[in-house]
């Protein structure tokens, strides 16, 4: 049997971009203990107790201190996470996300 080949034209594959990139950021209060804060770092971002420690010492000193770059969906479910965690246990932590 003979093989027909045949010449269709070859589509170009559209070259796609990653997904925009979202700051998940904690902002300090007077109230929410320095031992919460950690607790939310390590259990929503993953961070060791060292690197919850130099996060929560920078939101304390600075106002506010990164957690981690997330795409859109991930950022929103975190920063939604955080604040219905420390509303739960009586904290006004905030929490707030940002285009990177």
């Amino acid at each position: 049997m003979a093989t027909q080949q045949i010449n269709a034209p070859v589509l170009e594959r559209s070259k796609v971009k990653p997904p925009k990139q979202y700051k998940v950021i904690l902002l300090n209060d007077d109230y929410t203990t320095m031992e919460f804060v950690v607790e939310v770092l390590q259990v929503y971002f993953a961070k060791t107790t060292e690197q919850a420690m130099q996060i929560m010492l920078k939101v304390h000193h600075e106002g506010a201190a990164v957690c981690g770059l997330y795409s859109k969906d991930i950022a929103e479910t975190k920063v939604n996470q955080v604040v219905a965690y420390a509303t739960q246990h009586g904290h006004p932590l905030k929490c707030h996300m940002e285009e990177n």
